[in-house]
């Protein structure tokens, strides 16, 4: 088929619907003069996110903090992007919103990898009746919690468009399916109340969903062959799978290529983003192989068992602390436990609650160089305090919490 069938539905201007994905809640600065697209505004200020720097001491799957070579979640996002923009250029997609979307997929991960995002999961559902899951987590920090300066250095709200943050939250690529559509519908992106509940609303949101699977299963068997995960039998099942459709396979990074061409020489308007039926029964059988030998392996529960006891010590020291809108004079006695926490905590509620109840002279002026949503008020009640808490605990890196429990174990 030919290149660039998809070009009359790309998100570009001009196209139906432009207004609407390019539409933000306000922005950082005055864009009369702005030389960059929408989309190219969003992607830098993602890429200038602190929530972005902190993705490259994050795990994907293997908690390997000293091996410079097994993948991060930073790695990943950047395979997503690299597989997403090959797609969508082929096809004639906008590959600047397939890259905005691409680098920002992520945010809302929680430290320790998809273990870490299930012990905030089983917090919120105890202590919130609510679930935690990252794709909606990515929303929360990009629409709510992400700052940056603007002009005046005062800091803002990241204010994405609409395409982006759509994109994020519905990237779920742990869903099996294949022949992709976007919706028509422009939702509130608050009707969707669990992964995959709707499809994006672009194509471009369709392509990342699909590159999110084909990056993670190639990789995380890269990963697996180095930490010596596999054993003999174990990677002959891998080969075998590998060269069922082209049996001079070597790696991972040709079944990844494979994957890629197929999906461009498959996808059409018509029958959506979609892998031939031998190739999505390949990649179906690569996934159900992880899960029985890497994410599933036993090797990984002592991990498992460090992460769960960090995130809930750390929870449980800072619930302990709440006392309404006195809640920042009574943190001051975590700092007899961890002062690292005490004083990253302090802050992070200083940017997020009313200045009214900020009283330290230091945290007063950094309560008031933030210009954001101010969504946890005054603190009135626990749950509010809950969710700020695990807020913060979900933009951890894996280093960060590790050296707050270290500081605990010293206490």
């Amino acid at each position: 088929m030919d290149k660039g069938r998809f070009k009359d539905v790309a998100a570009v201007e001009g196209s139906e619907n432009w207004e609407k994905l390019v539409q933000r809640e306000r922005d950082l600065k005055d864009a009369s003069d702005e030389i960059r697209t929408p989309f190219v505004r969003d992607y830098t200020r993602i890429l200038h996110s602190l929530a972005y720097s902190r993705l490259k001491h994050k795990t994907q799957v293997f908690f390997n903090i000293e091996n410079d070579h097994i993948c991060t979640r930073m790695e990943h996002v950047a395979h997503v992007e690299s597989v997403s923009s090959a797609i969508a250029n082929y096809l004639g997609l906008n590959c600047e919103l397939t890259k905005a979307i691409s680098i920002g997929h992520d945010i809302g991960h929680a430290p320790f990898g998809h273990h870490g995002e299930k012990v905030i999961n089983k917090l919120a559902e105890k202590h919130l009746g609510t679930s935690f899951w990252h794709e909606r987590n990515g929303l929360r920090y990009i629409d709510d919690i992400e700052l940056l300066e603007n002009n005046y250095k005062i800091y803002k709200n990241l204010s994405l468009t609409y395409a982006v943050r759509d994109g994020i939250i519905a990237h779920c690529g742990e869903i099996d399916e294949n022949g992709l559509k976007p919706r028509t519908k422009y939702i509130d992106l608050s009707e969707f109340d669990r992964p995959g509940k709707y499809q994006p609303v672009t194509w471009e949101g369709c392509v990342v969903k699909i590159s999110d699977k084909i990056a993670y299963v190639g990789r995380d068997i890269a990963d697996a062959l180095c930490l010596g995960f596999l054993d003999a039998g174990e990677k002959n099942r891998l080969k075998e799978m590998a060269r069922i459709n082209d049996h001079q396979a070597i790696n991972t990074t040709v079944i990844m290529s494979n994957l890629i061409k197929d999906i461009c020489v498959n996808s059409s308007p018509e029958n959506g983003i979609c892998l031939s039926e031998k190739f999505m029964e390949q990649i179906d059988k690569i996934k159900s192989f992880n899960y029985g030998y890497i994410y599933d392996n036993k090797r990984l529960d002592p991990f498992k068992s460090y992460a769960k006891m960090i995130i809930k010590n750390i929870f449980k020291i800072l619930l302990n602390a709440y006392a309404a809108e006195y809640t920042l004079e009574e943190l001051k006695k975590v700092s007899e436990m961890s002062e690292t926490l005490y004083v990253s905590f302090s802050k992070f509620l200083a940017r997020y609650c009313e200045n009214s109840i900020v009283l330290d002279d230091k945290l007063q002026d950094l309560s008031f160089r933030c210009d954001n949503k101010k969504i946890y008020g005054k603190l009135e009640n626990e749950k509010t305090y809950i969710q700020a808490i695990l807020d913060y605990i979900s933009g951890m890196t894996d280093k960060f919490a590790i050296k707050i429990f270290n500081e605990m174990l010293a206490y």
